[in-house]
Order: C-alpha cells, then sequence, then structure tokens
C-alpha cells in the first residue's frame, strides 16, 4: 500500500501556523497503521514542518500559467514516480479532474472539509456526478457537507457506498483537568461577523460587567474586518499556535462557538468539548454534528448568547457536570476516526490481495438467493445474508446476489398474482447467464425443491447448499415451519448449515448438516463501545415485525417478561429497549447509533436457551464492543471464557452481573474488548463463508474452525 495525499496549494503544513485541513491530516497520518507508507505533498513556505513523511512541491513564478495548475501537474509527476496505491487528495475537487485526465487508472479519494456547493469542481450537479463516477471514495468531515453534496442530485445517489462521513478529531483531555478550570469565557476563531465575533463582543461586555471574576480569552485575528472589545478583563491573544491554543481551552470554563454562517464542520467547540469546556453553539450547518454535550443556540443574538452565559456562571453544579461530559462522551479522537480511515482503505487493499494473489482456491461464481430486503431501503442491510456475502467477496469470488422476496414482490401482476411464475423464470434465465459454480439459498422458501431439482439436472456440475438461522428449539416460535422450511430442500442440496448444534436435531438424518456461528463482519460491526463511556448500561432490541413495537392480540412473547423482571430486580441499571412496550423497533443506522451509547447488551432469543443457538443479535453486540450477556445453556461457554462474554443461569444471576458489571468500569471494557477480539477473530463472515464453500465443494482444509468438533 503507497498512499499519496494532496494538500490545496499553499496549505500550511506547519505547527507554526496549520490550517485545520493540516491538523487533520497530520493527526490521522501520524496514527495511521499505514504511516510508513504515507507520503503528504503540499507547497509550505514555513521550515518547520510538521514531523511525518512530507515532500514540499516548490514553484517558481510563472506569468501566464496558472500556479494551481502547475501545483497539480508536478504533483502528477511524483505520483507516476512512487506509484500510489490510492491518492487522497483533500479539499480540492477541482484537482480532481486535472488528475484524473492525466493518470486516469489511479485510485482516487476526495476529502471535502468545506461546503462542496461554495467549492470549484463541485458547484454544480454535473460536476458532483463526474467526481462520483472518478472517484473512489467521497468523504465529508460532517452529514450536513454531504447533504450538500447531495442536493439536486437523483435519489440514486443518496446511499452510494462512495459517500463517507469521517468527522474531525481531537486528542481527549482528562478529567483531573476539570478540577483546574479557571473563570475564562474563550472564543476561537476569525474576528468578524460570520464567526458571531460581533455578538460574542456585546455580549461579553455584558458578563464582564457583571461578573468581574471573570475574563474573557480572545484568540483569533481577523486583517479586513474590525470589531473592537475594550474590557480590562478580556484579553485579545491575537494567533497562537494550535499548542498554544489547547492550553487556553484546558484552562477555560466557558467556549463559545458562535457562528452565523453554516459551518461544515466546527474544530473550535470540538477541541473545547475534547478538553472539558462547557461548549456553547448555535445550531448552524454541521457545529451540533462535533459535540455531544453542549448547549444550543436556535436563535442566534445578544440577548440569548447573555442568557446562556448567565446560566452556566450562576449555575456552578450544571456547568461542571457539562464539563464532565464534554470528556467522557468524547469519542472523535485521532485513534477513532484514524481507524475509520484505515478502514476504507483497507478495503481497496484487501480486495486487491484477495483478487490477485491469493492462490489457495479458484475464483468461483457464486449466486446467493436470500432475500436482501432491498424493498425496505436499507432498513435491514445489516443482516446476516449480507454478511456472508462480503466473506464470498473478500475470498476472491464472483457473486451474485439474488433477492427472491424482493423479485416476488416487484413481479406481482394480474397474470402472476404472486409473483412466483416470474420469480423462477428470472431464475432460470439468470443461472444460464451467470453459469454458477455454486448456488447457495439463505430461507430461500420461494424457490421451490422442484425448481433446484431441475437445476440441477441442467447444471449437473453445479453445487447447491444451504442456510438457515432461525430457532429450531422445540419449545420455541415457529418450531414446526422451521423444521419443514429445512426438510423442504434437505434432499436437493449438497449441504445444510444451520445456527443452532445439528446434534441436538433429531430430524436431521444426514451427515451433510454443520453448525455454522452467526458471522460477524469487520465492515459491519465497527464499534468499539470498550473504548469510551457509555450512558446507557443495558441495551437490548427486539421487534414483532417489521413495523411493531407491540405484540398481535393473542400473541405473547416470554421475553417481555423475562425483561419486566430483569428491571424490576436492577431498579437503579439504565435500560434502552426497543420493540416492546409500545416502542418502536430501531433499523439500520439508528440501531447503530443507539447501540453505540451502551455498555451492554442482552443477547435473549425467544424459546428455551438451546445449544449454539443465537440470533444475529449476537454479532452486533460482542462486535461492537459491548458486554455480551448470554443464557450459559446456548453452551458457548465451549468457546468463550468468563473473561469474553457473561453468562447467567437465571434472572436473579443476571442481576447480579448485571449490577457488577455496570459499577467496574475496568472489568466491563476488559470482557467487551476480549470479547469482540476473539469473536472478530474466529467468528467472522471470512471464516464462515469459507467453511461453507469448503464443506459443499468436500475441500479438505487444514485450516482448523473454532466452532467445528
Amino acid at each position: 500500500m503507497k498512499i499519496g495525499i494532496l494538500l490545496p496549494y499553499k496549505e500550511n503544513f506547519s505547527p507554526d501556523y496549520p490550517g485545520a485541513v493540516s491538523l487533520f491530516v497530520y493527526e490521522t497520518t501520524r496514527k495511521s497503521k499505514y504511516k510508513k507508507d504515507i507520503i503528504v505533498f503540499g507547497n509550505t513556505n514555513f521550515k518547520k514542518k510538521f514531523k511525518i513523511k512530507y515532500e514540499n512541491i516548490n514553484l517558481t513564478k510563472q506569468l501566464l500559467s496558472s500556479q494551481t495548475k502547475n501545483y497539480v501537474n508536478k504533483f502528477i509527476n511524483l505520483q507516476n514516480k512512487y506509484k500510489f496505491t490510492i491518492v487522497e487528495v483533500h479539499n480540492r475537487p477541482s484537482y480532481i479532474k486535472q488528475l484524473s485526465s492525466k493518470s486516469p487508472n489511479s485510485i482516487y479519494s476526495l476529502y471535502f472539509h468545506n461546503d462542496p456547493l461554495s467549492m470549484d469542481g463541485s458547484k454544480t450537479i454535473e460536476e458532483r456526478k463526474k467526481l462520483l463516477k472518478i472517484c473512489y471514495k467521497i468523504i465529508f468531515n460532517s452529514n450536513w457537507s454531504k447533504k450538500r453534496f447531495l442536493e439536486g442530485l437523483e435519489n440514486k445517489f443518496v446511499n452510494s457506498n462512495k459517500l463517507a462521513v469521517f468527522f474531525q478529531s481531537a486528542k481527549k483531555g482528562k478529567i483531573s483537568n476539570i478540577a483546574k478550570k479557571k473563570n475564562w469565557i474563550t472564543f476561537v476563531g476569525k474576528l468578524n461577523r460570520a464567526k458571531g465575533y460581533d455578538i460574542f463582543v456585546k455580549s461579553i461586555q455584558k458578563i464582564l460587567r457583571k461578573y468581574p471574576n471573570w475574563k474573557a480569552k480572545i484568540i483569533g485575528d481577523e486583517k479586513r474586518e474590525k470589531i473592537n472589545l475594550k474590557h480590562k478583563n478580556a484579553d485579545l491573544l491575537g494567533f497562537l499556535n494550535h499548542e498554544e491554543v489547547l492550553k487556553v481551552f484546558k484552562n477555560s470554563s466557558i467556549a463559545v462557538a458562535c457562528s452565523r454562517w453554516e459551518e461544515p464542520f466546527g474544530r473550535t467547540s470540538l477541541e473545547a468539548s475534547a478538553n472539558g469546556c462547557a461548549v456553547i453553539i448555535t445550531n448552524k450547518g454541521g457545529l451540533p454534528e462535533t459535540i455531544t454535550n453542549a448547549r444550543i443556540l436556535s436563535n442566534l443574538s445578544v440577548k440569548s448568547l447573555t442568557k446562556e452565559i448567565n446560566f452556566l456562571i450562576n449555575n456552578e453544579n450544571i456547568r461542571k457536570k457539562l464539563q464532565k461530559q464534554s470528556i467522557e462522551n468524547f469519542y472523535l479522537t485521532h485513534e477513532f476516526i484514524t481507524s475509520m480511515i484505515d478502514n476504507y482503505r483497507d478495503e481497496k487493499l484487501k480486495l486487491n490481495k484477495f483478487f490477485f494473489t491469493k492462490k489457495a482456491k479458484k475464483s468461483l461464481r457464486i449466486l446467493h438467493i436470500t432475500n436482501f430486503n432491498e424493498r425496505l431501503d436499507g432498513r435491514l442491510f445489516f443482516n446476516t445474508g449480507r454478511r456472508i456475502n462480503n466473506g464470498f467477496i473478500r475470498q476472491g469470488h464472483s457473486v451474485l446476489g439474488f433477492s427472491d422476496r424482493d423479485i416476488q414482490k416487484y413481479y406481482k401482476s394480474i397474470r402472476d398474482f404472486k409473483g412466483a411464475k416470474t420469480l423462477n423464470d428470472k431464475l432460470k434465465k439468470t443461472c444460464y447467464n451467470y453459469k454458477p459454480d455454486l448456488i447457495v439459498l439463505g430461507h430461500a422458501d420461494l424457490i421451490s425443491k422442484d425448481q433446484i431439482a431441475e437445476l440441477r439436472q441442467d447444471y449437473p456440475n453445479t453445487k447447491f447448499c444451504q442456510w438457515f438461522l432461525d430457532p429450531l428449539n422445540k419449545n420455541g416460535p415457529d418450531y414446526e415451519r422451521n423444521k419443514d422450511r429445512i426438510l423442504d430442500k434437505i434432499e436437493v442440496v449438497d449441504s445444510t448449515f444451520l445456527t443452532t448444534s445439528p446434534d441436538i436435531l433429531n430430524f436431521l438424518n444426514c451427515d451433510k448438516s454443520f453448525y455454522i456461528p452467526n458471522p460477524s463482519d469487520r465492515s459491519f460491526e465497527t464499534l468499539n463501545n470498550f473504548n469510551k463511556s457509555c450512558n446507557v448500561d443495558v441495551f437490548f432490541a427486539l421487534s414483532h415485525g417489521v413495523h411493531r413495537g407491540v405484540l398481535k392480540s393473542g400473541k405473547t412473547d416470554d421475553r417481555v417478561l423475562f425483561l419486566n423482571n430483569l428491571r424490576k430486580s436492577t431498579p437503579n441499571i439504565k435500560f434502552d429497549i426497543y420493540g416492546i412496550d409500545k416502542v418502536q423497533p430501531i433499523w439500520a443506522d439508528h440501531y447503530f447509533k443507539t447501540i453505540s451509547n451502551a455498555k451492554m447488551g442482552l443477547n435473549l432469543s425467544r424459546g428455551d436457551a438451546i445449544k449454539y443457538y443465537s440470533s444475529d443479535r449476537i454479532t452486533q453486540i460482542v462486535g461492537n464492543g459491548l458486554v455480551c450477556l448470554i443464557d450459559e445453556k446456548t453452551k458457548y461457554k465451549n468457546f468463550f471464557s468468563d473473561n469474553e462474554m457473561v453468562f447467567y443461569k437465571n434472572v436473579n444471576d443476571l442481576s447480579e452481573k448485571v449490577i457488577k458489571i455496570s459499577s467496574d468500569e475496568r472489568l466491563r471494557k476488559k470482557i467487551a474488548r476480549n470479547g469482540k477480539l476473539k469473536y472478530m477473530k474466529y467468528f467472522n463472515s471470512d471464516l464462515v463463508s469459507e467453511y461453507i464453500i469448503d464443506k459443499t465443494l468436500d475441500i479438505k482444509s487444514k485450516k482448523k474452525y473454532l466452532w467445528e468438533n
């Protein structure tokens, strides 16, 4: 992996006078696992540069040509020299067109640090469509910036996997520093109307007259606009280097970011929060995304700002609480954001490795038939079918997804009322055109066994298998129906894979049935809750149907009783529960944003716990760095220790363990970290999909799978 980072022309890559872009690039580069493979290119006049690999693009004065074009052309020469795997361009969409015209086969990523609609190269709809076509990834510093980029584009672009949001980052301060805070109110930024400095000046004059023991610290300058502030307790510090700014934040009790204009992100409020300030911000642009705990001005005025500062000065307990929360809930660290950036780099690197260097098996054509829930607009995107799909792809196989339920839904008509005829016709045509080596069926109930038998005749060299995830305990829900679903095709497939241990299922008279765990996936399970403080003790989510948070009339769910008993026995524990008691289920991104605030996750399935069965809830809990609370009757102790998961015998036993862990952060983080590391290493989608292929194709693998006896 070789990575070239191109800064904007004249961006100061120096600790003496850095811009926000330079700080972002410096911090995320020095924390990156690819640090040794990254070279930053820029045009900086300062002698002192940030201490990472950097090459200065020196330019001589040219009267008849653009220095910017010369700058990019010189980089293209260097690009050809180094042969970068990825070229990352920061905050200059106009560079992309020039780069791609001269070096069209290179991989480009573009980072936006400002409003895309204000920048040359991305102002028009056609320019943005061009960027989407050229770039491997387009990265924004806020959801607000991403939304701006999408203005005027068709809906098909909204969920493009080329678009990602990576917030800026900061170094997290220490709780102990809060006690050292001084009576300082700090403003950092350009001293102009756009930043709301005129409002701040009028407000702070009133505050300083009323509270003589408080001081104002103003950091910044503005040559074009003069807004005077004179008061003995107001210190105009001018421009300070980054480290000096952070020192001021460490000592400040209150920080104000009162911008008038739509801030794409807001580094000032981010760093103020990271250093334990009680922060006041406006609701402009991406500012509210920078901080978890803040006082937000819905209406920017001298009166409203003065009122908020007054409130924080007069309510010390609330101010201290806000300062503490700012640090405790701060998660946008340099390490966290860098890991997100490295993950996207991994995507490209690992795909290349699998496709071009893996020699263990030949590349297969795999037709994966399952319910991809395309009709639900991504609500159920994070499902096991897609995890297995990702595993197949990462192994270097060609994978064609065939969503049977979506196709049936779309093609219902008067002539084909159920859509079944069209579905089977499309499957035949797909097999004819694609010629799959392996057909994988996941809960593909709409495909009949007769259809599979016919395909086996047409394609005798093609292998068939099925996977099934639903519960198979006799006292559980839909046992007879689920059993029949498996048995329906067991004679026409080469292998069957279940998330319940086959050795306890007496209806399986077949030696081609195997256990698979619900797989984790590194592109889905991206959270590390053990690295941060969380406000919720126990998280649990279920659904009685896609749209229902209540049971149908006459139906019961044993989980509701269990949860009620658990909550009664732990009155001081904070629960976050969805899908019951008229609380609507949560899905997709909403689900992950919610789970990101939880310490523990309850892995509770319907019916009696049986050997190895769990829904995909287990990987969502463990894989995102929560402590997994699981019934010991699942026999997961065969795979995990007490230092990796928490096993309980009954509600009372669980209550005691929940109380203990909620009060012991070190223990919580230890168990959660150990659990994730092990699950992601041994129960991941790469291994599970490889296992499916090995068993179905009778490949004798030297690899030992943790779950295989």
